[in-house]
């Protein structure tokens, strides 16, 4: 396997990308949405009666807020930038019950001690210990309720050891589920191995959330997009695939159209 940047390697993106066709995921587990650091923007993605509203944070960073309209119940995965949180929350007019934390990192748990403090009662879940302000450790396949959202974690150690990606879908819907896979899987790329192996990496892409359903939404930690793709056609300059993918994001860059 070869690695830079937090990405795949050329072998392992090929094999990702081979499983995903054999499965029938097509791009929905290889990325459904481009934005650059320098045009962020948040934006909200109606699915029926659940919207995830994508907030961009830090210099790359992705937090988003999950919200069940039946409800108005919310949840924000890795809320990083608490008062950037509260001030969509409260433009949303929801009630914010719960954090789902992907992983211990500073850029991704940072936020939760100042986010409890600023919304006391908040339910703040994870995989690791070392979360702050955790008050619920999941594992592999734990269920939990955001209104009447159904959340689904999936252990995928590697990145860290404790690190959780939780997929989210409603009951009886005709919309498709959504995962929010942290800095495990990003579009074109996964992330770095700072806990773990390569065999643990292989076994979260392709056996965990390469089997999760052919039209999952996939929401990433990061925005690595570009930067992931250069890479790989360094690594692989007659990977036409690869070449295509990369077109396919600078124009989406240059036109300022992020299509989903």
């Amino acid at each position: 396997m070869v690695l830079g940047r937090g990405l795949l390697g050329c072998r392992t993106l090929a094999v990702l990308r081979t499983s995903c066709a054999r499965r029938g995921l097509g791009p929905a587990l290889l990325g459904i949405f481009l934005h650059h650091a320098d045009l962020r923007k948040s934006l909200t993605v109606e699915q029926g009666t659940m919207k995830v509203e994508l907030l961009p944070a830090l210099t790359d960073n992705y937090m988003y807020l999950i919200i069940d309209d039946d409800t108005k119940e919310a949840a924000i995965v890795d809320p990083v930038q608490p008062q950037k949180v509260l001030e969509m929350v409260r433009k949303h007019g929801v009630k914010l019950t719960t954090v789902l934390t992907t992983h211990h990192h500073w850029d991704h748990a940072g936020g939760n001690e100042k986010l409890v403090k600023l919304e006391p009662g908040l339910k703040v879940y994870g995989g690791d210990d070392r979360i702050g302000a955790l008050t619920h450790k999941v594992t592999h396949l734990s269920t939990l309720q955001v209104g009447s959202l159904n959340v689904k974690c999936l252990s995928t150690p590697c990145h860290t050891s404790g690190h959780i990606c939780y997929f989210v879908s409603k009951p009886n819907s005709p919309e498709p589920p959504v995962v929010f896979t942290g800095d495990t899987l990003f579009v074109a790329g996964c992330g770095k191995f700072y806990e773990g192996t390569a065999d643990e990496m292989y076994k979260a892409l392709l056996e965990v959330l390469g089997r999760l359903p052919p039209d999952t939404r996939v929401y990433c930690g990061h925005e690595y997009t570009i930067n992931n793709l250069k890479f790989a056609c360094h690594v692989e300059p007659s990977n036409a695939a690869i070449q295509e993918k990369l077109a396919w994001a600078k124009c989406l860059l240059k036109s300022k159209h992020f299509k989903f």
